[in-house]
């Protein structure tokens, strides 16, 4: 008997769907442009992650040393940094490598290099370049190296400049942006998609009210709420099957013409490639967003008609 009242379900469903043609092609046109939404919403939350990673990778901080300081020292303060948990990685420069870089920035002026040369020896220190898991993390990368700035048993600096109080305001501002960039796509998304299931909800609702008087007469025969719902969630189910299904397909063309405008525009990031690359994720969210909307818009839609 159940699997009876399925088929029954399913096959009124489909009927309906045919039967109102019309309003059927309505429903998907509104949900596709529903998905849509949704499917933007994933490709600009792509570009904004990838835009502040990029952010996030451009900021570091340079601890630069006395030309004295011994190899050994210096190594060792790289290896504490490294023992932190706020510091994804640290490169070493040797002092000999940062004369070769300082010559080749300034290979065109000769009066510089001349100096160079008539000093006879390397007036350049080691270098470390600290990159920290997160920018708001400096400070406490800046607080450590205070406290290791001394030589064992001599009480002699070897640091000569930590570039990080140079860079405070900078690293603070992009901080904040990146922490309320965030906040504004995680508020922008929920915004949409609420708004876009308000839609779908209202368009599903005037199906079901072009079949109020037939869903009275069920009523008054003794259907259950089941029976008398199963339908319209099936029709609603549908209808985001189809708008899912369309919608993949419309987002191909125009991720394709999009590609190379964000490839320019966002640090090489290509929102057609990143749709190919991802689109077994992206289907099971569209489709199953088109399913879930189709069919909570059709529960909620119908409940003022069944008196629940």
């Amino acid at each position: 008997m159940f699997w009876t009242n399925v088929k029954r379900i399913v096959r009124t469903g489909f009927f309906n769907f045919w039967r109102n043609g019309t309003v059927s092609l309505a429903s998907v046109l509104t949900m596709i442009v529903t998905l849509l939404v949704i499917g933007f919403i994933i490709m600009g939350s792509a570009v904004l992650k990838t835009s502040l990673d990029e952010l996030r990778n451009k900021v570091d901080i340079n601890i630069t040393f006395i030309p004295k300081a011994a190899e050994e020292d210096v190594l060792s303060i790289k290896h504490s940094l490294e023992t932190l948990p706020e510091v994804a990685r640290v490169e070493y420069t040797s002092k000999e490598a940062v004369l070769e870089q300082f010559k080749e920035r300034h290979a065109d002026d000769q009066a510089i290099l001349a100096a160079l040369d008539e000093l006879n020896q390397n007036p350049f220190g080691a270098a470390l370049n600290v990159k920290a898991k997160d920018p708001s993390q400096y400070q406490s990368v800046a607080n450590f190296l205070q406290g290791k700035s001394a030589l064992p048993n001599t009480g002699l600096t070897i640091i000569d400049q930590v570039n990080y109080y140079q860079n405070k305001t900078a690293i603070d501002k992009l901080t904040s942006i990146i922490t309320a960039a965030d906040k504004l796509g995680l508020v922008l998304a929920l915004a949409f998609i609420i708004l876009s299931v308000i839609t779908a909800f209202n368009t599903i609702r005037l199906t079901i009210y072009i079949s109020r008087d037939e869903i009275g007469v069920m009523r008054l025969v003794g259907a259950s709420t089941a029976y008398i719902q199963g339908p319209f969630i099936v029709v609603g189910m549908i209808y985001g099957l189809m708008a899912g299904i369309l919608t993949l397909v419309i987002l191909a063309p125009i991720t394709y013409w999009l590609g190379h405008i964000t490839e320019n525009f966002f640090i090489g990031f290509n929102v057609f490639l990143y749709y190919l690359h991802n689109l077994p994720q992206i289907f099971l969210i569209i489709i199953l967003g088109g399913l879930f909307i189709g069919a909570i818009s059709s529960v909620l839609a119908i409940r003022k008609y069944l008196k629940v």
